[in-house]
């Protein structure tokens, strides 16, 4: 893990989607942070110690999804299935496919293995199992505002981790998608998917792939915008803990009554046609329930000096 020495920083952005704004000052306390995302290989010795069954492979429950055709109610997860031509980027089902049998061991399915994949991103994991991991692990999850704080490496309003220009003398920071998603994707990083953890420089903070490679689950529950920014320095929130579940339900689906949770640093999908959301300053809410090939977590711990 790695030291993050907290302090006051501007968090959220005005320059790109609605719901990072406004900028507001923030204060968090030091913890100690893990340095990658967890792996697939740390997530099988949790497994292997605990017996753990993740979501994923677990059939879902009829009455969380009312309008579910029953044949669907099985054990899976989503999968990024990229089609060959383009495609209505306000469709998502164009490239997202529920896969039976899909989790965290089977990342594509059926006949499909993390063999050789021992050092990617641990993916296809729900909220409670990256839960589950930390608790297993003596860890929790980290606040928005501790991981934004995180990944900014001290660099506080940059755009980015590594300052303000996405690939410095041409070089790539971070594993994103290159070409025009979702149907074209150039591998100019060399990654058509995950990548292995250390791939990239870290950021000042000594943090590994706190931008692109897989979304990051935080422990807040989404809200549709930051609160104002405290008009005086005496008022500034010190670790603030995010917004209201009864907020966070998908207004575009009322009658799934599904909390969701601020997920941070964008994944190896985010692309300048769609989603540029590979940015400390990003969000995006994800439902605690859903599992997905680009969603991954790490962990923190607080309030202590020494490790």
């Amino acid at each position: 893990m790695a030291p993050i020495p907290g302090g006051m920083f501007h968090m959220g952005s005005d320059r790109h989607y609605s719901e990072e704004a406004p900028v507001h000052r923030v204060r968090v306390d030091p913890f100690w942070m893990d340095r990658t995302p967890v792996t697939n290989r740390q997530f099988r010795e949790f497994v292997r110690s605990t017996g753990y069954v993740t979501v994923a492979e677990i059939p879902p429950d009829p009455k969380d999804y009312p309008k579910a055709l029953p044949h669907m109610l099985k054990p899976g997860s989503l999968v990024f299935s990229p089609p060959d031509h383009p495609v209505d980027l306000r469709d998502w089902g164009q490239w997202w496919a529920y896969v039976f049998g899909a989790h965290w061991r089977r990342p594509y399915g059926p006949g499909s293995s993390i063999k050789g994949f021992e050092d990617h991103p641990v993916v296809h994991v729900a909220y409670a199992d990256a839960e589950a991991f930390a608790r297993w692990a003596g860890k929790e999850l980290p606040t928005e505002a501790e991981w934004e704080f995180a990944a900014r490496g001290g660099l506080d309003g940059a755009e980015f981790a590594w300052g303000d220009e996405f690939t410095p003398a041409g070089r790539h920071m971070a594993n994103t998608w290159q070409g025009a998603f979702p149907f074209q994707n150039s591998r100019e990083d060399g990654f058509e998917r995950t990548s292995p953890v250390r791939t990239y420089q870290p950021n000042g903070y000594g943090l590994y792939d706190m931008i692109g490679n897989v979304w990051e689950w935080t422990s807040d529950f989404y809200s549709q915008k930051h609160p104002a920014g405290a008009a005086k320095p005496c008022c500034i929130p010190e670790n603030p803990r995010g917004g209201r579940e009864e907020a966070s339900y998908d207004p575009c689906q009322p009658e799934i009554r599904i909390p969701r949770k601020v997920v941070k640093g964008g994944s190896h999908l985010c692309a300048p046609n769609y989603c540029r959301r590979y940015r400390p300053a990003a969000r995006h809410p994800q439902p605690i329930d859903s599992s997905m090939s680009h969603v991954g977590f790490r962990c923190i711990i607080r309030k202590r000096s020494t490790l």
